[in-house]
């Protein structure tokens, strides 16, 4: 019950479409299904990373990072603002690229940086977790290692899920890439220039 409950909290937490949702469904149309897929794992692994600092209690690791969410927030503003400029600006190629080996790397990378630049998300995973009853200063390791688990897999299932979806409807999408790039690069941009005002 508790693998379950963390795998529809994962699930949940990915869903709604942000600037990582974005990124996933322009590279899948571009560059390929795995490509995508990626974009999501980079996401899914930073998730992870946060939700053990919540569910293992690495108050330390927690303070630090929050003390640093201001400059943090500002690194991944302008990180997103060049994502978006870069997308705005790409011109649709005639066929999708489909990357392995170190473009897939760079594609997590890329994703796993600007997730880790938000840890405001181990406040969330704190409240996430006590909703779901679970006490890190009374649980044991395994419990909260079956929390952290099953965040990653319900991430990782919404992200092959969005990615998979894309990639079926690419060929009818492919003809208005170019539009598609412009809307995700513009809202990429906006979700950049919010960074710096919140």
């Amino acid at each position: 019950m508790l693998l379950l409950k963390s795998i529809i909290l994962g699930f949940s937490v990915s869903a709604p479409v942000g600037p990582i949702g974005l990124l996933c469904i322009q590279r899948t149309l571009t560059k390929g299904q795995m490509a995508g897929f990626f974009t999501g794992l980079g996401a899914s692994t930073a998730n992870m990373i946060y939700a053990s600092f919540a569910a293992f209690g690495f108050s330390v690791v927690s303070s630090f990072l929050l003390e640093q969410q201001f400059i943090l927030r500002i690194i991944g503003g302008v990180f997103l603002l060049y994502l978006g400029v870069k997308i705005f600006l790409a011109k649709p190629a005639e066929r999708a690229a489909s990357l392995e080996g170190n473009g897939l790397i760079r594609v997590y990378l890329s994703t796993l940086f600007l997730m880790i630049t938000n840890p405001t998300t181990i406040l969330n995973f704190v409240a996430m977790f006590a909703g779901l009853g679970f006490d890190k200063t009374a649980s044991s390791p395994s419990t909260a290692f079956i929390f952290v688990s099953g965040v990653f897999l319900g991430a990782i299932f919404w992200w092959f899920l969005l990615s998979f979806s894309v990639s079926i409807f690419k060929n009818k999408i492919t003809p208005y890439l170019k539009s598609v790039n412009k809307i995700a690069g513009m809202l990429i941009i906006s979700l950049g220039c919010l960074a710096f005002l919140r």
